[in-house]
C-alpha cells in the first residue's frame, strides 16, 4: 500500500496534466477530424468516412471565406492599434511615477473584469447616441478597448524584469532617448509586445458576444458560425478552423525556435 501511495504521489501531477490537456484539445482533435468527413446532409455531427472534398472545395460556400477574410482585418487592426497604445501606457505605468496612477491601473482591469454583455450593450448605446452607424469601424474600436488591457498587462509583465543598466549604458556611449529606446528597450520587450499582439490577435478573432451588439451589417467568422448553425454548419467551417489552428501552432513553434537559437547565440 505504501508503494502505491508513492506511486500517485509521484505520478498524480503527470497524470493530472495529461487529462488537463485532453480536455483543452480534444474538440480541436474533433473539429480536425470532422474536416475529413464524409457528411450527408446538413449536418456534420456523424462519422461517415474520410474524405478530402472540403477541403478541395473550402472556398465553395457563399460568404463564408469573406467573414473570415474581415475576422482577420478586424482582427490585425485592432491588435496592432491596442499594441502601440498598451505598450505606451505599460512604459507609463512601471517608468514613472505620477497623479492617478493608482486609478490608472484599476480602470485598465475594468474591462477585463467586466462581463461581456455589459461592455458590448454599453458600447451599441455609446455609438447611438453619438448617432454612429454600426459596422466595420465599431467592431475595430470596441475590440481595441478591451484588448488594450490585455495587451498592457502582458507587456507589464515583461518589463518588470528589464534591466535599467542597459538603456543607461547605451545613454553613456552618447545616445539619445529615442536610439536608446529603439536599439536597446524595444528589442528587449520585443517578445513581450509580440506576445500581446498574438493575444490581442486572438482575442479580437474569437470574439462574438461583443461583435454581435456592434456589427451592424458586417459578418465575422463567429458571427457567420452562429447563423449557419440553425440550419447546419458547412463541413468548410471545420476545414479553415484547422487550417487557422496548425497555422498559428506552427507560428507558436517558429517564434519559440528562434528565441531559443537568439539566445543560444548570447
Amino acid at each position: 500500500m505504501n508503494r502505491f501511495l508513492d506511486m500517485v504521489r509521484r505520478h498524480a501531477i503527470t497524470v493530472y496534466m495529461v487529462l488537463a490537456l485532453a480536455y483543452l484539445f480534444v474538440p480541436v482533435v474533433v473539429v480536425m477530424l470532422f474536416s475529413f468527413n464524409d457528411n450527408r446532409g446538413r449536418f456534420n455531427f456523424t462519422w461517415q468516412g474520410f474524405t478530402l472534398k472540403h477541403w478541395a472545395n473550402a472556398f465553395d460556400v457563399p460568404n463564408l471565406f469573406d467573414s473570415l477574410v474581415k475576422s482577420f482585418q478586424i482582427a490585425f487592426l485592432s491588435a496592432l492599434v491596442a499594441t502601440i497604445l498598451g505598450t505606451l501606457i505599460a512604459l507609463s505605468l512601471v517608468r514613472y511615477r505620477f497623479k492617478g496612477r493608482s486609478t490608472t491601473n484599476f480602470l485598465l482591469f475594468l474591462p477585463m473584469a467586466t462581463p461581456e454583455v455589459v461592455l458590448g450593450s454599453s458600447l451599441l448605446a455609446l455609438f447611438l447616441t453619438l448617432s454612429i452607424p454600426t459596422g466595420f469601424a465599431t467592431i475595430v474600436v470596441a475590440h481595441i478597448l478591451f484588448n488594450i488591457s490585455y495587451v498592457v498587462v502582458t507587456v507589464k509583465a515583461r518589463l518588470s524584469g528589464f534591466d535599467r543598466h542597459l538603456e543607461e549604458a547605451a545613454m553613456d556611449l552618447y545616445a539619445n532617448e529615442w536610439t536608446t529606446f529603439i536599439k536597446v528597450t524595444l528589442p528587449m520587450i520585443l517578445p513581450g509586445v509580440f506576445a500581446a499582439f498574438m493575444l490581442g490577435f486572438a482575442l479580437s478573432f474569437d470574439d462574438f458576444i461583443i461583435t454581435n451588439f456592434n456589427s451592424g451589417g458586417t459578418v465575422t467568422f463567429p458571427l457567420y458560425i452562429w447563423g449557419a448553425a440553425r440550419v447546419g454548419v458547412p463541413p468548410q467551417v471545420n476545414v479553415f478552423g484547422t487550417a487557422i489552428f496548425v497555422i498559428t501552432v506552427s507560428i507558436m513553434l517558429l517564434t519559440v525556435a528562434v528565441q531559443r537559437r537568439s539566445e543560444a547565440r548570447v
